[in-house]
C-alpha cells in the first residue's frame, strides 16, 4: 500500500470531494478513518500552498483548483 503523498494531489482532491459530498447519504462516512486521515493530509498541503483552511470558500476552492485569493496585507 502506498502513503497518501505518493499519489497526485488533483487525485485526491478528488476523491475526497467525492466522499465529502456523500455525508448525508452515508453517515458511517463521518466515523471513517480513511476520510479523517486524507483531509488531514490535503489541509496539510493546502496550508503549505497559502491556503487559510478555516476560510471555507478558500479550502473550497482550493479543493477544486481554483486560484486561491488571499488578502494582501
Amino acid at each position: 500500500m502506498e502513503p497518501l503523498a505518493a499519489y497526485p494531489l488533483d487525485e485526491l482532491k478528488l476523491i475526497y470531494s467525492l466522499l465529502h459530498t456523500q455525508l448525508a447519504e452515508n453517515p458511517l462516512l463521518m466515523d471513517s478513518n480513511l476520510l479523517h486521515d486524507l483531509q488531514t493530509y490535503l489541509q496539510t498541503e493546502a496550508r503549505r500552498a497559502g491556503v487559510d483552511v478555516t476560510l471555507h470558500a478558500q479550502w473550497t476552492t482550493w479543493l477544486a483548483g481554483g486560484t486561491v485569493l488571499r488578502e494582501v496585507k
